[in-house]
């Protein structure tokens, strides 16, 4: 049985990774792996909270690595402490780290090149699925997101937000990803097969900064009880 580390995004892709592993019987998925920016307590780039990410793994059973990095980063840093993480799950008998990467090469080449003989494997479980068909695929299995990050010179800023659905597909225009994989967008994933039920989120502020437009993501309010 091959033990794996997936790194978790908190997106639709790392999540539909999460299903194809979890229907391979040689490959036991055993915990997610996040980064976090430590200033503002986020996942980096999707600015997604870290309570919601916790109850992403919660519910899907699995324990969550949460890696602090500094803000800012820069590369030097970002490579040591992801040695750090390597060590760790070495350690703890891990044979393989997966990753929810589509189709750019570059950043296949640098994964693979961070753990070439570390004796981690590297593992692309959606890698080369055309993207129009992974989208309906995820989609009609009942994965559910929120577009949580906009690149602002790629798509309009009022898809920010939006539900990650046929309509936001619809709306997209030609040229842009239907999986955001060239950084056009990213999403949070709130319900799919594999969750033990949905989270109840709602959208919440819309703010540009450093370039890009995100919008925020909040646990919905527990109603009142009626006495």
């Amino acid at each position: 049985m091959k033990k794996v580390l997936l790194s978790w995004s908190s997106g639709k892709d790392c999540a539909w990774a999460l299903r194809l592993l979890r229907q391979q019987p040689d490959i036991q998925v055993a915990a997610l792996l996040t980064t976090f920016n430590q200033a503002a307590d986020r996942v980096a780039m999707h600015a997604v909270r870290r309570a919601l990410v916790e109850t992403q793994a919660e519910r899907l059973g699995l324990p969550l690595w949460a890696i602090d990095l500094p803000w800012p980063c820069n590369n030097e840093q970002y490579r040591e402490i992801m040695a750090g993480v390597t060590q760790r799950a070495i350690l703890d008998g891990f044979h393989a780290i997966a990753f929810g990467d589509l189709f750019l090469a570059d950043i296949r080449g640098y994964r693979e090149s961070q753990l070439l003989g570390t004796g981690i494997e590297p593992l692309f479980p959606v890698w080369e699925i055309p993207t129009p068909e992974l989208a309906r695929q995820m989609l009609a299995a009942g994965v559910r997101a929120k577009v949580t990050c906009i690149d602002p010179s790629k798509l309009d800023p009022s898809f920010a937000g939006r539900e990650y659905d046929e309509a936001f597909l619809r709306d997209l225009p030609p040229g842009i990803d239907p999986c955001g994989e060239r950084g056009e967008f990213h999403t949070f994933v709130y319900a799919g097969p594999l969750f033990s039920q949905p989270i109840d989120v709602v959208s919440g502020e819309v703010v540009t900064r450093d370039g890009f437009v995100f919008a925020d993501v909040l646990p919905a309010p527990v109603p009142l009880s009626m006495t």
